[in-house]
């Protein structure tokens, strides 16, 4: 992977999944894999893609949650 930018590498540490309970991981890890493959595209960067990173991140915890029982969610 070519030198990124500081804001890509912050934002590829929230994808991290292995501490996740199992049924959180499986829903998580795609999301993982995709901002992984975004990130180590030659032909990706700039602020376009901080922005697609976080976009994306935002959709991985909206799905994390929503995987989440009922007991757990917060209101």
């Amino acid at each position: 992977m070519a030198q990124r930018h500081p804001a890509v590498a912050s934002l590829l540490r929230h994808f991290a999944h292995d501490h996740l309970p199992e049924q959180l991981r499986e829903i998580s890890r795609p999301f993982g894999e995709l901002a992984h493959d975004l990130a180590d595209r030659d032909n990706l960067d700039g602020p376009e893609l901080t922005v697609a990173l976080r976009k994306l991140l935002e959709s991985k915890d909206c799905a994390v949650r929503a995987a989440l029982p009922a007991t757990e969610r917060t209101v």
